[in-house]
């Protein structure tokens, strides 16, 4: 147990609970215990009452009661640990240690948060000073002035290679820990480590305790491989762990109710000059587990609010995704989605405090984005596409792993897919029985829509199946589960391989769907490390195997076949892979249409077994097999 109840007895017995709530409560002695005004709700009546003798406090107007790490957990939005380690210091009561080992590497970091802190410190002054002449242009073409530095903690780096290291160095830091904090760029190729950030406006990242762990640079120069740059994981700093500004939009987060996630530096700059200082962003990533984690302990329905464009949007629809599994009753998420060419820092400078309200206003719940980017994403008309809208659908719905939420979200979505349906009419669609889906138009003597009394169609004897033609290779998957399509891992391996063309085609990777999860986990590891500007073959191998996806990638090129693989060589013209990646995904897409349509054919045969749903499955097939067919022959058209 990291505090043991003694240790935590010796802190309550050194500050007595007053103390510590008089700093944000205004107490009065009343007898032998202190009242005061309620911290957690509006009142002209002293309902708050503090007992040292007891070591509590108890607030009658809401409810809440507890001691002095509770008061701190309440008011500030601490964690436990927080609290104890705050009120330790205050005590004057050392904290133990759990090992020599861990001894060592609290040192280690206490170390390199010193460096961090120097480096801040050059930062800064080089944007005050002569050398921050064009960093302080670009700041101030964002109406962001001095004042708006000195908040941020903004700094700029210059394009010397070697500007901070040699500033360091006169401070006695050393090169090794330098590299270790993140700040040089070193390797075995690397005969003379230089400077990570040059020539870039510098926002520091802090953890929780407002401590410098990362920086974030902002390129002021157009032709450059990555517009924003992070530091790299270090001990300090792992970006899918940290959101940018988390440590002042906590308390904010708490007092307001809510949390608003942004995209960038700057958004998060333009929302809090507006007012809205309980705002945060995700750190050049798609939101990750961990960041939803941290919003949840601020507020149960954070508000995402991202650009209005096609990257904003993906960030939303890939944040649904994220947050699905770990919904729970009372914590979801609500989105804010601006208008196409917005960003919120373009919002709050144009429109001020009252437009972003406006926005943040009519965020919509997550299941409202879950049903219009399934709607949004594919056509209606036909039988097959909405069956296939329902089954996508209810797929989606599986991963919500509370039971009860679970039921609740089917209960919704099946009003609103009853919603789709037509009117029934001769000849048209009818809701299918509870439980069920839609069912198809049927034939029979009479012509379409023609039933008979008992309900079967008008059909002499109704259509089965027999043992045999099920079995047959006409109604099995093309891809058996578990196992990936070549086509699938030839496009994934080469953007996995080729961090030259992702730089390109990342947006293009990232529109497409992908059967197997395998394929999908590597994709979106390559689109993450696309994000974090991991651009050349050596950043984008490490940030692959960081995110825990080597063993996948292995299957991925064990699955491409054996003539595709020259297109991963480092000898592969350019025209080549080009050509050969423009044919697979124009394949794959054709073949994810077939499959869902086939999918939805199938669906419907087990609900009505008559001739035009059989002949419409053995169509389907005949076009998968001839697309197998063009595959094989290995046309391979040039760029795209």
């Amino acid at each position: 147990m990291r505090f043991p109840p003694s240790l935590l007895d010796e802190i309550r017995a050194r500050l007595p609970v007053s103390a510590v709530v008089s700093r944000r409560v205004k107490l009065q002695k009343a007898g032998r215990e202190f009242k005061g005004l309620s911290p957690f709700n509006a009142e002209k009546s002293p309902s708050f009452f503090v007992n040292d003798q007891k070591g509590f406090y108890h607030d009658f107007s809401s409810g809440r009661h507890g001691d002095i790490f509770r008061f701190l957990m309440e008011v500030e939005g601490l964690s436990f640990p927080e609290a104890v380690e705050r009120l330790a210091a205050e005590a004057g009561v050392t904290l133990p240690t759990v090992s020599a080992e861990a001894e060592v590497q609290e040192q280690r970091r206490k170390g390199l948060h010193e460096v961090m802190a120097l480096a801040q410190e050059f930062f800064v002054a080089r944007l005050k000073g002569r050398e921050g002449a064009k960093a302080r242009n670009y700041l101030e073409g964002r109406d962001l002035g001095p004042g708006v530095w000195d908040t941020f903690g903004i700094g700029c780096a210059t394009p010397d290679r070697h500007a901070l290291r040699d500033h360091l160095a006169g401070k006695g830091v050393s090169v090794e820990a330098m590299i270790e904090a993140g700040l040089l760029i070193s390797g075995d190729d690397i005969p003379v480590p230089y400077d990570r950030f040059r020539d870039r406006v510098m926002f520091p990242i802090a953890d929780s305790r407002g401590r410098v762990i990362a920086f974030g640079g902002r390129a002021l120069e157009k032709d450059v491989p990555a517009k924003y740059l992070n530091s790299p994981d270090t001990p300090l700093f792992q970006k899918g762990d940290v959101l940018y500004n988390h440590h002042v939009a906590r308390k904010a987060a708490h007092d307001a109710g809510t949390v608003i996630a942004v995209e960038g530096y700057v958004d998060v700059i333009g929302m809090s000059l507006a007012g809205f200082t309980n705002v945060v962003a995700p750190l050049g990533t798609a939101l990750t587990e961990n960041q939803l984690a941290l919003l949840w302990r601020m507020a149960d329905e954070p508000i995402l609010c991202f650009d209005g464009d096609k990257a904003g949007r993906r960030a939303a629809h890939r944040a649904v995704d994220v947050a699905m599994p770990h919904l729970q009753p009372g914590k979801s998420l609500r989105f804010a989605l601006l208008p196409e060419g917005q960003d919120p820092d373009d919002l709050a400078r144009t429109g001020g405090r009252t437009a972003v309200a406006e926005v943040l206003d009519k965020a919509m719940p997550l299941v409202d984005l879950l049903w219009s980017r399934e709607v949004e994403a594919r056509p209606l008309d036909t039988p097959e596409r909405r069956a296939a809208l329902e089954r996508d659908l209810r797929e989606k719905l599986n991963a919500v792993k509370d039971e009860s939420l679970r039921r609740h979200y089917r209960a919704e979505i099946d009003m609103r897919l009853g919603k789709l349906m037509p009117e029934p009419a001769r000849g048209g669609w009818r809701r299918a029985p509870a439980g069920g889906g839609y069912t198809g138009r049927t034939y029979g003597k009479g012509g379409p829509g023609d039933r008979r009394p008992d309900g079967r169609s008008g059909l002499r004897e109704p259509l089965t199946v027999s043992r045999g033609l099920a079995d047959s290779p006409l109604f099995k998957r093309a891809t058996a589960t578990g196992t990936i399509s070549p086509r699938e891992a030839l496009i994934v391996g080469i953007f996995a391989m080729k961090p030259e063309l992702l730089a390109r085609r990342a947006d293009i990777l990232a529109e497409l769907d992908f059967e197997h999860p395998d394929v999908r986990a590597v994709a979106r590891a390559v689109l993450d490390a696309a994000a974090a500007g991991e651009d050349d073959a050596e950043s984008l191998a490490a940030a692959l195997a960081r995110a825990g996806v080597s063993g996948e990638l292995a299957r991925i090129e064990a699955a491409i076949r054996p003539g595709d693989r020259s297109y991963l060589s480092r000898d592969a013209a350019e025209t080549d892979i080009d050509g050969a990646l423009r044919q697979a995904m124009t394949l794959h897409r054709r073949a994810l249409t077939l499959h869902n349509e086939l999918r939805a054919a199938e669906r419907a045969l087990a609900e009505d077994a008559d001739e035009a749903n059989l002949a419409r499955i053995r169509d389907l097939r005949l076009q998968l097999s001839a697309l197998d067919g063009m595959e094989a022959e290995k046309d391979r058209p040039g760029g795209f």
